[in-house]
């Protein structure tokens, strides 16, 4: 095999643009869905070339939340069957170690820098508990209510958006810091959220959808007020419903361009797309599962994987033509998902 230091002496000599080290060592990364399976001890990973299962982590009971390290190296991931953080090794797929949270955790979200894992706690006195991930140790507890049940990082990386479907209310906290900075109350609970962001990267809009509502809202993040409460579109004569208990509308999405946003009905078991920021729409793609829950986007923004939760299949959505292209089989109830490059 042909080693770095000489293939780029090869190229170098030929004329051909010279590769950096780590574009060469990026090159080698493979884009990957990371599906969690709520009601087994498996998290099933997806190859978006191929949308076939390729592996699973193994031995993680009732898996909630997931996050990937920058580089790829390790995977997060909540247990609400332990009530632990649990530590995955890429390489092996094994997990290295069991962090014990504060209480009975949800979702997690990941600083930019890969530093700190923030892991939403709903029993209890609940908040955000902080995961040191040099130490691998959880080292704070922020107050952000009982019931918190999703963390995010803004786009820039300044802020954690902490949503409550309890509480009825959202928290921003300083990233920096970890100290809450304001809380804002809202007429029904907060469920999944993406942040629309202004060209410089900072957080315009928080997109969010809300407990027992099909559609969503749109809270201008500066102003700190809703500009906007859109419904869904209605199911189509022949179509049949699912039960939605509080989660009617739970997964979303932007691409990469910042000119598309994603969101699925769980009732509706159907996906629709709006253009942005005039939040005009633009199609519907009805699934073949049930339950739409959570959704990613491949790293390349092209596809959405939407998990049926009633049906133990993600759905793959070419986001050009708006078509459900494969329908894979995961495990059981299929929940949280996350797209990353992994070595």
């Amino acid at each position: 095999m042909l080693h770095t230091s000489a293939f780029l002496r090869r190229v170098t000599a030929t004329g051909i643009a010279v590769l950096s080290i780590a574009a060469w060592t990026a090159a080698a990364n493979k884009p990957r869905i990371l599906q969690t399976n709520f009601a087994g001890d498996n998290i099933s990973i997806i190859d978006p070339v191929t949308n076939k299962v390729v592996g699973n982590i193994p031995d993680i009971e009732v898996n909630h939340g997931v996050a990937v390290a920058p580089d790829g190296s390790r995977v997060y991931v909540s247990s609400e069957a332990d009530n632990t953080l649990d530590i995955v090794e890429w390489k092996t797929r094994k997990v290295i170690n069991r962090i014990a949270l504060s209480g009975h955790p949800n979702n997690i979200g990941i600083s930019r820098d890969g530093k700190k894992v923030y892991v939403t706690i709903m029993n209890g006195k609940g908040g955000v508990d902080v995961i040191d991930t040099a130490s691998q140790k959880d080292v704070k507890t922020i107050p952000t209510g009982t019931f918190t049940h999703n963390a995010y990082v803004t786009p820039d990386g300044k802020y954690v958006i902490a949503g409550s479907h309890m509480d009825k209310k959202f928290t921003v906290i300083d990233a920096e810091t970890d100290e809450i900075l304001w809380t804002m109350p809202m007429d029904l609970g907060v469920r999944p959220l993406v942040m629309y962001t202004n060209p410089d990267g900072s957080s315009k809009w928080l997109i969010m959808q809300l407990t027992n509502f099909n559609g969503f809202s749109v809270f201008d993040f500066e102003a700190r007020k809703e500009i906007n409460r859109i419904t869904l579109p209605a199911l189509e004569p022949g179509r049949t419903g699912v039960p939605g208990g509080g989660e009617v509308s739970h997964g979303m999405a932007i691409t990469s361009d910042r000119k598309t946003l994603v969101v699925s009905s769980r009732v509706n078991s159907a996906v629709y797309f709006y253009s942005l920021p005039d939040l005009k729409l633009l199609g519907t793609t009805d699934l073949s599962g049930k339950g739409a829950a959570w959704m990613t986007l491949s790293p390349d923004s092209k596809t959405a994987y939407v998990s049926n939760s009633m049906s133990n299949t993600v759905s793959a959505i070419d986001i050009a033509s708006m078509k459900e292209v494969a329908l894979i089989p995961v495990g059981f109830v299929p929940k949280r998902n996350v797209a990353a490059m992994m070595p």
